[in-house]
């Protein structure tokens, strides 16, 4: 790994993949074409932030084939810092294919055991890098993948608690990687570590067992972050801190041609309002119109916004660009 010049504003880790998109409507097992894309919750968050105008950092591990490289390629190309991100020899690049659907859940095959990434480790962490930072992007996917995984997400969050860098994590519950009771101890125990907390509204009901939202948020705020934003779909989205609540209505929507990344669109449009001294109320209402248009678009990054997209004064409400 070569040495930044500075840390980014945001750093994150974990796993991206290649991507195959399937090009016909129906379940996996009858798809026939596929189109290659890459995807990963943490990279996907680096990559929104960086169209949004700041920097952002991915620390992780890819295998020495082409398929890596693919990544490589795409993420460099988009402005994400990769100078703590490690080619690894002696594994794979991890592979998922997922299939098209225009209503009703998607499902996602993964090809990610014994990856790369899944040997990420405390020692692939450059504590300077961490420190130097503004936030850290944490996911619930990192501590699934491996043992050595889980314990880089927590040695990343201790290293950030200890410089005072923001914590911000995004459950991402996939259960597919793990049980519902291992998730939900240790997505508890990283929430007590955080300061912003960006459950799903199902999310949020699976890890305090409250299935409304905003009694949900507060009982992951009673566990130690100074704010969690339940994100709720059409409704939009609400923010419980200590001081109290806040909405912000949804941007419709026309036609959704894939809903997967619109969470990471939307944590980059958080982080974006965050790093720019906005309000909250505005800060939510960016994330909203991220996630809206990571939707109109096939892939999991394609179709995030710039800044001049959702911020102009063009748009239905402008936002402020208040820099701090």
């Amino acid at each position: 790994m070569t040495q930044p010049d500075a840390s980014p504003d945001l750093v994150t880790l974990g796993e991206t993949m290649v991507l195959f998109l399937a090009e016909q409507a129906g379940p996996l097992r009858e798809a026939v074409t596929f189109r290659r894309h890459i995807g990963g919750a943490e990279a996907n968050v680096a990559v929104g932030l960086c169209r949004l105008g700041h920097t952002a950092g991915w620390i992780s591990r890819v295998g020495q084939d082409d398929l890596g490289q693919a990544i490589l390629f795409r993420l460099r190309g988009e402005g994400v810092d990769l100078t703590q991100t490690r080619v690894d020899a002696e594994a794979p690049t991890g592979v998922m294919f997922r299939e098209r659907r225009e209503v009703g859940p998607i499902n996602v095959a993964y090809y990610r055991g014994g990856s790369a990434a899944s040997r990420l480790s405390p020692a692939d962490l450059d504590e300077a890098y961490i420190r130097g930072a503004r936030v850290l992007h944490l996911t619930g996917i990192t501590p699934a993948l491996s043992a050595s995984c889980r314990a880089a997400t927590f040695a990343a969050a201790e290293i950030a608690r200890a410089a005072g860098v923001t914590i911000v994590l995004d459950p991402n519950l996939r259960l597919k990687l793990w049980s519902l009771d291992e998730a939900r101890a240790t997505l508890r125990e990283l929430v007590a570590r955080a300061d912003i907390v960006l459950p799903g509204a199902d999310e949020a009901e699976m890890l305090t067992g409250t299935a409304d939202p905003e009694a949900a948020a507060r009982a992951l705020l009673a566990l130690g972050p100074t704010a969690v934003v339940v994100k709720t779909g059409a409704q939009g989205c609400l923010a419980v801190t200590t001081t109290g609540v806040t909405h912000a209505q949804a941007t419709p929507v026309a036609r959704v041609v894939d809903p997967v990344g619109a969470g990471d669109a939307f944590a980059a449009g958080f982080h974006a309002g965050r790093l720019r001294g906005m309000s909250l109320h505005d800060t939510l209402l960016l994330a909203n119109r991220c996630g809206a248009a990571a939707m109109t678009v096939d892939g999991d990054m394609e179709g995030f916004p710039s800044w001049a997209d959702v911020a102009s004064a063009t748009a239905a409400a402008p936002l402020r660009d208040v820099q701090r």
